[in-house]
């Protein structure tokens, strides 16, 4: 009810500046103790070795630095993922790069990889006062030519394996140039090659073993959804994150905000990432989990996710649109079985 209430006031300002006030009035409410949401009900499921209390997770990109984890856990997730990072901090692309389609509760973004570096996000890591399952998302710096890519994820898995729950390689932005160029089953066997070998070094280093996972994009066909699956079952890979953004503009395009670039999220994305959930469910063993995302608004998208082939669900755009709240409607329509 507050948030549909202070929606008409964070719509007037510009959609960046309103997701950094959004997220520091959050903030502050959490330090004066003060309870977002009511609490939901436990769902429990075990995926990927992980004990998850609900299968609704927050998407990667929401809190890129790892800024405001205390905050969005008082939502009621059952997981979040921070991120993406990269090695070293940079800009991202120019403002405005973030864009809203009311009509269609939809977002463009080519914010680009924007973040304070891998350092930073650890630190923030180690400050916060949350224990449950936190994934942390890495990606390569806007500069670092994708011979090279492996570097970077290599480098900040070392850095976040500690600290995460599990770790996942974003290979599909597409704001970052000729990074879905890594989805190739050329490019990314060699990638997930390097953090498997990687992981298992670390693993006996710390004395845990944290999951991998990739994140697709979906706007892929279904030869390279399936070259994709079989490289993943290949090298040992815990799970695949679908979907990303798309770069169709498929039932938006009479919208004048369409012909920004970018990525689309929100409901035009919604049966595009379904389709590559049960496609990739299709092609992947049952030991690899699957990850859906992408036009989650209501317990019934959330379920139609599930019963494409997903295990766990993330939100983010929707967010925008319906507020915290959203959280708990998710989960106490998945736990009652009322999917409207």
């Amino acid at each position: 009810m507050l948030y549909r209430a202070v929606r008409p006031l964070l719509f007037a300002l510009d959609p960046e500046t309103a997701h950094c006030l959004s997220l520091a009035s959050l903030d502050a409410l959490t330090r004066l103790g003060a309870a977002v949401v009511s609490a939901p009900p436990r769902i429990p499921v075990r995926v990927m070795g992980l004990d998850f209390p609900n299968p609704v997770g927050l998407a990667a990109g929401m809190d890129k630095n790892g800024e405001h984890i205390d905050g969005l856990a008082a939502f009621g997730f059952g997981f979040l993922e921070v991120g993406a990072v990269t090695p070293r901090p940079q800009p991202g692309n120019p403002r405005p790069r973030l864009f809203r389609l009311p009509e269609a509760e939809a977002l463009i973004n080519r914010l680009g990889f924007n973040n304070g570096g891998v350092d930073a996000l650890v630190e923030n890591i180690r400050r916060s006062r949350y224990r449950g399952i936190l994934g942390v998302n890495v990606g390569r710096n806007f500069d670092t030519p994708n011979d090279r890519a492996v570097e970077d994820y290599v480098a900040c898995l070392r850095k976040v394996y500690a600290h995460a729950s599990f770790v996942t390689a974003n290979i599909s932005s597409p704001n970052t140039k000729d990074l879905r160029a890594l989805q190739r089953s050329d490019g990314l066997d060699g990638l997930l090659v390097a953090l498997t070998a990687e992981r298992d070094r670390l693993a006996r280093q710390h004395g845990k073993r944290v999951p991998l996972a990739v994140k697709v994009a979906p706007d892929l066909d279904e030869a390279a959804i399936e070259a994709i699956a079989d490289r993943v079952a290949a090298r040992g890979i815990d799970a695949v994150i679908a979907t990303n953004t798309t770069v169709s503009r498929e039932g938006v395009e009479h919208l004048a905000a369409s012909r920004e670039q970018g990525g689309l999220s929100g409901a035009p994305l919604k049966a595009r990432a379904t389709a590559v959930v049960a496609r990739l469910r299709r092609a992947l063993p049952a030991s690899v989990a699957i990850i859906g995302v992408g036009g989650i608004a209501s317990a019934a998208d959330a379920q139609e996710k599930l019963d494409a082939g997903a295990s766990l669900v993330q939100l983010y755009t929707a967010l925008v649109y319906r507020g915290p709240e959203l959280v708990g409607e998710i989960v106490r329509g998945l736990a009652a079985g009322r999917v409207r």
